[in-house]
């Protein structure tokens, strides 16, 4: 009471605590459901296995480590392609955005070939560099290069004139202007590029791994198949849904908040 009367006291933390109880109770119900389909014997067992099987092969697996080794192993790929993807794009993002010339010719290449699923690339990847690891990155970089690209060109042409206007009068060109003006101008837009490569670079990550098979965790769901151990494969989905939402909530959601209040968009 006294902290409610005393306005020195500072901000009180609130906890949305029915949010979190929605949560609860929507998941539990999800695993009920899936439990109750589970042990209806509509399906055999090594085909719809109940959670608690799922739960089993989830404990087995990071108990032997074979789950720490896969997720280390795709996030190292993940993390080389995907700063690949950023530094080419954040680049060729400020030259289409910026040259008229660049951007009638080398955007519209770029525009088609966003149109192009990751997975055409893994073909090409492997005639070109067989079943190798470059492989793997090059179509990690392919997958997240061109929504990065028009990301940066999206918030580089939705830059305020004035800004720009601005900048030049106190004598700003080239490399400066883009840096100091333009790029923290564009931010909010270019996060969302950001935002949306990494996805389609994860989903590449786990294609390209289940055709190259090795210790990772598009490794494993194709071991889960071939073994007919259906936990096994829903183990690992959970566990790469898992990681997109952490990477999520620890990087991108924060800076999105940050950027959003900076430039005076936060609600």
């Amino acid at each position: 009471m006294a902290r409610a009367l005393n306005p020195a006291a500072g901000p009180t933390i609130s906890i949305p605590w029915a949010k979190v109880l929605r949560k609860t109770i929507f998941f539990a119900c999800l695993l009920a459901l899936w439990e109750a389909l589970a042990r209806t014997g509509i399906w055999p067992d090594y085909l719809f296995p109940g959670p608690l099987a799922v739960a089993d092969k989830l404990i087995s697996g990071f108990g032997d480590s074979s789950f720490f080794i896969a997720i280390l192993v795709s996030l190292r790929r993940l993390l080389i392609g995907y700063c690949i993807s950023l530094v080419v794009g954040v680049i060729f993002g400020l030259l289409i955005g910026r040259n008229k010339l660049i951007e009638e010719t080398l955007g519209s290449l770029v525009l088609g070939l966003q149109a192009l699923p990751s997975v055409c690339w893994i073909p090409l990847a492997i005639l070109w560099f067989g079943l190798s690891e470059q492989a793997m990155t090059f179509v990690v970089v392919m997958g997240a290069l061109f929504s990065i690209i028009l990301g940066v060109v999206a918030g580089v042409k939705n830059t305020p004139p004035v800004y720009l206007k601005a900048a030049r009068n106190m004598g700003s060109h080239g490399l400066p202007l883009a840096l100091q003006v333009i790029l923290p101008a564009a931010l909010p837009t270019i996060l969302t590029g950001l935002k949306q490569g990494w996805t389609f670079a994860w989903r590449s990550l786990m294609a390209a791994e289940l055709i190259y098979i090795t210790v990772s965790l598009g490794g494993l769901l194709d071991t889960g198949r071939n073994l007919n151990d259906t936990a096994q494969v829903i183990a690992v989905m959970l566990i790469i849904i898992a990681i997109g939402a952490a990477i999520d909530a620890i990087f991108f959601t924060p800076l999105e908040k940050r950027v959003r209040e900076r430039w005076g968009l936060a609600r």
